[in-house]
């Protein structure tokens, strides 16, 4: 099986924003607790941070991790969270049926933060609540002092500003599962409003307004013209959230799955050009796709949790054990995000640590890398450049959702100094091989400086505590450049990474 892929030099899309390979946390199961903090753990700071996790998440050099939520922040109320630890209240959260002692609020995360090189994506609360207590939040979060909420912020110790600039207007709001769910012309209203008032404070922030949960909900895409009707001024991001799955247990079908992201992609940026062009704009409105990750392993055990009588803190919740199949689904998605890097600007793996995220953790023993931590680590390491426009001449197949579906899935990044080009290629073929014909158009001095790659007999393969390098990448040898042409050999169900010099 042969595939052709032509790129050069000039034929670029966009700037890849860095931000695109953002994380997200939220107080859900055991991502903050036992996740990213547990006191008297064996590598835990004088914070109560876990170290062997904060080692992993630097090494990801993820640009923002989205905080509080999700749906908990929906009936959240951020001054739980502030103020002594001895007299914060436990609340019982709605969304996921648990209760949590807000021992870790606002200024707890925005230190995790720095302390992970990372720093703080923050979400209001538009279900419960809205727009007082949103201006108070970010006047107690970015004011130096002098006013009530920024001298209270001191008082509980945090003297210098946090100075947060990226602010998300609520969550999934169209998702009637949403506490305080609302209709598109209100949340619209509300979203509007609420906007108007964090720009009077600060003029500099950039805020994202909700779209549509995923592209089958029966609101989609009425709901993006209608909101974005209300707030296309006054906002800079279309959230989007994607989740993957693969319960008939049909690879080709689950890999396709990417095609349905790209749709929605390409349906939304309609929709905003659409509301562009009705309001005359010259400003440009981009794509936040916040949540998105593969989801459905965990969901009969989180049933007992979800469907119980019980509140318990911090159980195991949405701790979904990642496959080798993954990991090409995973780079699927990541590609697609690179190809349209003209559209979306951030996105947020969900989650970061435990709750379906790259990174495990037992209580009071190990962290691992999950093996979807790879594709994403990888892509965020050497993603970050200029997309360059990769045509493919090869076979395909028919999928239950597409047609004409290729079996090389295929992104390409000159670096930002422009000193070097990576291919992310997927061979989503089950038995064949893929070789691989690049002509290299506009870099005649390339040269192959690694291939990285990951495959495994077993697609159901897993890493564990016990075995945490069971599915690991490797570097193989036998891909070159050859005549201002790239050649490479991909195996059967391959993930690759490909790094030239140029």
């Amino acid at each position: 099986m042969k595939a052709n892929v032509t790129i050069h030099r000039d034929f670029t899309i966009s700037q890849v924003d860095d931000r695109v390979y953002s994380s997200f946390l939220e107080h859900l199961g055991r991502a903050i607790y036992t996740g990213i903090y547990e006191p008297g753990h064996p590598t835990a700071d004088a914070d109560g941070f876990r170290g062997d996790v904060l080692d992993l998440v630097r090494a990801t050099k993820t640009p923002y991790v989205r905080y509080p939520g999700g749906n908990f922040v929906s009936a959240y109320n951020w001054e739980d969270g502030v103020g002594p630890r001895e007299s914060r209240p436990t609340r019982l959260d709605l969304a996921w049926r648990t209760r949590d002692n807000n021992h870790i609020g606002v200024n707890e995360f925005v230190d995790w933060c720095k302390k992970a090189g990372t720093k703080p994506m923050l979400a209001v609360n538009l279900g419960s609540r809205g727009l007082d207590a949103a201006r108070n939040f970010i006047e107690y979060c970015n004011h130096p002092g002098g006013s009530y909420w920024s001298d209270l912020r001191r008082q509980h110790g945090w003297k210098d500003p946090h100075n947060v600039k990226l602010w998300c207007l609520g969550n999934e709001m169209d998702g009637p599962w949403q506490v305080g769910h609302k209709s598109a012309d209100e949340y619209g209203k509300l979203a509007n409003e609420t906007g108007k008032a964090m720009r009077l404070f600060d003029k500099s922030v950039e805020l994202v307004v909700c779209g549509s949960s995923h592209s089958n909900m029966p609101t989609f895409p009425d709901w993006e013209a209608t909101v974005l009707d209300h707030t296309y001024d006054v906002i800079d991001h279309l959230s989007l959230h994607m989740y993957f799955a693969n319960k008939e247990h049909n690879t080709l079908n689950y890999l396709a799955k990417t095609e349905t992201l790209d749709r929605y992609i390409q349906t939304v940026s309609g929709v905003i050009d659409y509301v562009k062009a009705k309001k005359r704009s010259k400003k440009n409105v981009t794509i936040s796709f916040d949540e998105w990750n593969v989801w459905y392993h965990s969901h009969e055990q989180d049933k007992k949790i979800l469907e119980g009588d019980d509140w318990p803190d911090a159980p195991h919740l949405l701790e979904d054990i990642y496959n080798f199949e993954d990991v090409l689904q995973v780079g699927g998605v990541l590609n697609t995000f690179i190809r349209r890097a003209d559209r979306v600007k951030i996105a947020c793996i969900a989650q970061l640590v435990n709750v379906i995220a790259p990174i495990m953790t037992e209580t009071g023993g190990p962290a691992w890398k999950q093996t979807i931590y790879y594709p994403f680590l990888f892509a965020s390491l050497y993603g970050r450049g200029t997309s360059l426009r990769a045509v493919v001449d090869g076979p395909t197949y028919d999928a239950d959702i597409a047609n004409d579906v290729p079996y090389l899935d295929v992104s390409v990044v000159r670096s930002t100094g422009g000193d070097a080009l990576t291919f992310f290629v997927v061979n989503r073929h089950l038995t064949e091989t893929l070789d691989l014909t690049s002509a290299l158009n506009g870099f005649p001095a390339a040269r192959v400086v690694e291939h990285i790659q990951m495959t495994h007999p077993d697609l159901n393969a897993v890493n564990s505590a016990a075995n945490p390098d069971n599915v690991v990448p490797k570097t193989v040898g036998g891909t070159v450049v050859e005549d201002g042409a790239l050649l490479s050999k991909l195996p059967p169900l391959s993930y690759n990474v490909i790094r030239l010099a140029v």
